[in-house]
């Protein structure tokens, strides 16, 4: 087994299955792991798992994914509820870890338990443990290349500081929950998270990244599914961002004009036929409905959104939150237009909070 990092030391790293091996071993008795991932996705649809962190009590450890990319003995222990696993600002890595590990469960994430107790809702890790822990985290490798070999001491430092300091934040977190009452609304919140499982890509799908997909008419609807979808298989199959495959913009254009007319060269030559293909697939008329309109805002239903986020703001004053944490704008928008099938009726918002932003409706 590598030793633990040491300070002032050169970390060992963990490069092979039989240290793996031993590692996933000792972790399975341990009551809680931290975790985080250093990685890359400039270039790549999926992201490139540079380096994996670990942490139990006083101890800590880096595994090399570039060295050793098999984490198959640590499947098992990341699949099951226990040990716990805490990590900060959680769902980056779920999805880096994804592809290598499976799902992982039995989440505690500390940026969401801060966020509960009253800190910013989208707080930072330096930040908490300088609250919490009154340490300091030097920033100097904020920038490092994690796929650039041999990585240093002061890299491997730096990337065992995100993990090394996650059990004792869980610790002060989970007291403070407690002592609020709010352990059960935390609960919640990581069951949600526990529950999202795969994060596999479906280009079916992609079509909900499509910014207004609803105000769209049935023709230019399934154009964009049948576009984003086309989009998305290239990428993954290209291993390469969706945005190299074909811009947001020129998607948008595409869906809203059906042509290819205004598109760049380069685009033209190496996916021109297979776009034209997509949308002679989607079937279009010979003339499309006008384009969608933007409308005025409704005066009735701006004056209600606005007296519902006052009242959020009240509520969160209240109990020392920030309002986002208890809804988010859009989430009233939807209330105020009729929707009842939101978070903020769910779980412990709605008790806390969505019975009374449906009173004042």
């Amino acid at each position: 087994m590598p030793a633990p990092m040491n300070q002032g030391t050169m970390p060992a790293t963990i490069k092979d299955a039989a240290g793996l091996a031993r590692l996933g071993e000792q972790l399975a008795g341990a009551e809680a792991i931290g975790l985080d991932t250093e990685f890359l996705r400039e270039r790549t649809y999926f992201a490139q798992l540079c380096l994996l962190q670990l942490s139990a009590g006083e101890d800590a450890w880096c595994v090399d994914t570039l060295a050793q990319r098999n984490l198959d003995p640590l499947r098992a222990l990341f699949n099951r509820g226990t040990p716990i696993k805490i990590l900060h600002a959680a769902r980056q890595d779920l999805e880096v870890l994804w592809p290598a590990t499976g799902a992982v469960v039995g989440l505690f994430d500390t940026q969401v338990a801060a966020a509960l107790i009253g800190m910013p809702a989208q707080i930072g890790y330096g930040d908490l443990v300088q609250r919490l822990l009154s340490i300091t985290l030097h920033k100097a490798q904020t920038r490092t290349d994690w796929s650039r070999r041999p990585l240093s001491a002061a890299q491997l430092e730096y990337a065992l500081d995100d993990v090394r300091y996650l059990p004792p934040l869980r610790q002060r977190l989970q007291a403070r929950l407690e002592q609020l009452g709010r352990w059960e609304w935390f609960a919640q919140e990581m069951s949600e998270l526990d529950a999202i499982g795969s994060f596999e890509a479906d280009p079916r799908h992609a079509w909900r990244r499509f910014r207004g997909f609803d105000e769209l008419d049935a023709d230019r609807q399934r154009l964009a599914v049948g576009l984003t979808g086309w989009r998305e298989q290239r990428a993954i199959s290209a291993d390469r961002p969706r945005n190299w495959i074909l811009p947001d913009a020129a998607l948008r254009d595409i869906v809203l004009l059906a042509t290819t007319a205004d598109l760049p060269e380069g685009i033209l030559n190496n996916s021109g036929a297979q776009i034209l293909t997509v949308i002679e697939s989607a079937q279009l008329p010979a003339r499309l409905a006008p384009l969608p309109q933007r409308q005025r805002p409704d005066a009735s239903a701006t004056a209600a959104v606005r007296k519902l986020s006052e009242l959020a703001q009240q509520i969160g004053r209240e109990l020392g939150l920030a309002p986002e944490i208890l809804a988010t704008r859009r989430e009233m928008e939807r209330l105020v237009s009729g929707a009842r099938d939101g978070s903020v009726l769910k779980g412990w918002r709605r008790a806390v909070i969505g019975e009374r932003l449906l009173g004042a409706l």
